[in-house]
């Protein structure tokens, strides 16, 4: 595949960063067995590799705005261009030596998310897209999944942790879902469920109260990857609401109407 010097720039910043944690992520279960404990260690690889990642791109781009998990938003003077950034979605994963987090970077143009990398260094797979030239994971294209019936589908979700939102309301999703597919799946990063959906591992995915780099480059994907990802009213204010929704046009559409079904009347 032909990635754009913009692509080319994410890509390298993405994996020096994922190199960098790929040498912590060694380290943490040889914290485990501390009394202090891998805590205060995981925050500082977080935090060095969200630096390693805005270095890089406002070096190459220094005009443009960057909003990361890690450090305050920069408005920066382009206007038009920001970079939305996770250095580490995964981190309680990355904290009990789960090899399941990314590195997630976008790319947004005038309110639009045009380019895409998210890289796992823990099982070196690296997903991009570029708006109008596909995704792609390791230079292989990819597709969302084709089934058409949810009884058919494994989807993915994410699971409210302690201090968000109410745990009895997911409880409600989830009873409704579980009756209607054939298996749920909760990885712990919201960029790789992503990721997954777009690569057609799986069949859907459904969230709530995620920040913006939680997602933006996962959006991406899985539309360059010909699927639909909407907030839970099938629009397109997903960054704004921290709502989503994400599958081929069939499961999208019947996965929203699941998820937003009333409670029953007792």
């Amino acid at each position: 595949m032909a990635r754009s010097a913009l692509l080319n720039v994410m890509v390298q910043a993405a994996l020096k960063a994922g190199k960098s944690l790929g040498r912590d992520f060694g380290e943490v279960q040889n914290l485990q067995v501390s009394v202090k404990g891998p805590g205060d260690f995981v925050s500082t690889a977080d935090r060095k590799a969200e630096k390693i990642v805005k270095e890089e791109l406002l070096k190459a781009r220094p005009t443009y705005g960057f909003l990361g998990e890690e450090s305050e938003e920069i408005k920066g003077t382009d206007g038009a261009h920001r970079w939305i950034v996770d250095p580490l979605d995964g981190t309680t994963n990355f904290l009990h030596g789960i090899p399941a987090f990314a590195v997630s970077i976008a790319l947004e143009r005038n309110g639009e998310i045009v380019a895409a990398v998210v890289f796992n260094p823990a099982t070196d797979e690296l997903y991009t897209a570029e708006r109008g030239g596909g995704a792609f994971l390791n230079d292989r294209r990819l597709r969302v999944a084709a089934r058409r019936a949810l009884s058919d589908c494994v989807i993915g979700c994410g699971v409210p942790a302690l201090g968000k939102r109410n745990h009895g309301k997911f409880l409600v999703e989830l009873r409704h879902v579980m009756g209607e597919v054939a298996g749920i799946r909760r990885l712990g990063s919201p960029t790789l469920d992503l990721a997954y959906v777009a690569a057609g591992r799986f069949d859907g995915f459904w969230e709530a109260e995620l920040a913006p780099w939680d997602m933006a480059a996962g959006i991406l994907l899985v539309r360059e990857a010909g699927g639909f990802a909407t907030d839970w009213d099938g629009g397109a204010t997903m960054l704004e609401s921290g709502t989503i929704v994400a599958g081929n046009e069939i499961i999208h559409k019947a996965l929203i109407e699941v998820v937003k079904r009333p409670v029953p009347a007792k």
